[in-house]
């Protein structure tokens, strides 16, 4: 008999188990940071405090994602539970990566952490021939361009930009 729960007929799904402990995980601690990111505020009504619906859904959260972890059949993670987590975390990989290159642009300048950054995310896409690298380079500056240059979207410049001379510095910070 197969041990994938898509195949013995069972009512877990893959997937399942790594679901419910992520989400009770991440309500938890949700509830913990509820005191230092809401207020209690004085002389308010109860249902209009600024902590008060918050609470509820993240309490709610925990209660529920609890609720529902205990009632799954009660088996070990399986190998393809573990393969479904992959697949999540491929998705909070991304998001982990432009959180990266965001706290990176102000210390290095937009230009060249987005000439770094986009053939990475290239290699890491898979793309990893030489043209698709340069492809991506290029790409880089001409998003570069377009945002800080023609659209003027204001990027505050790389603390390194500092370090070059008056002329190049004071053009650099203002266009790339």
């Amino acid at each position: 008999m197969s041990d994938d729960p898509l195949e013995t007929g069972g009512h877990r799904r893959a997937g399942q188990i790594a679901f419910a402990l992520g989400f009770v995980l991440l309500s938890v601690i949700l509830v913990t940071l509820l005191g230092d990111q809401t207020v209690w505020k004085p002389k308010v009504k109860f249902f209009a405090q600024p902590r008060f619906w918050p609470a509820v859904g993240v309490i709610g959260m925990a209660v529920f994602g609890a609720l529902h972890l205990k009632h799954l059949p009660r088996c070990r993670l399986s190998r393809y539970d573990l393969r479904e987590a992959r697949v999540w975390f491929e998705a909070v990989e991304y998001a982990l990566w432009f959180l990266v290159y965001v706290w990176v642009v102000p210390i290095a300048g937009y230009l060249p952490v987005t000439m770094i950054f986009a053939p990475l995310l290239a290699w890491r896409l898979g793309y990893r021939s030489r043209k698709m690298l340069w492809i991506s380079v290029i790409f880089a500056v001409v998003v570069v361009v377009v945002f800080k240059s023609i659209l003027q979207v204001k990027i505050p410049g790389g603390l390194l930009y500092e370090y070059l001379p008056g002329g190049l510095r004071s053009f650099f910070i203002l266009n790339f």
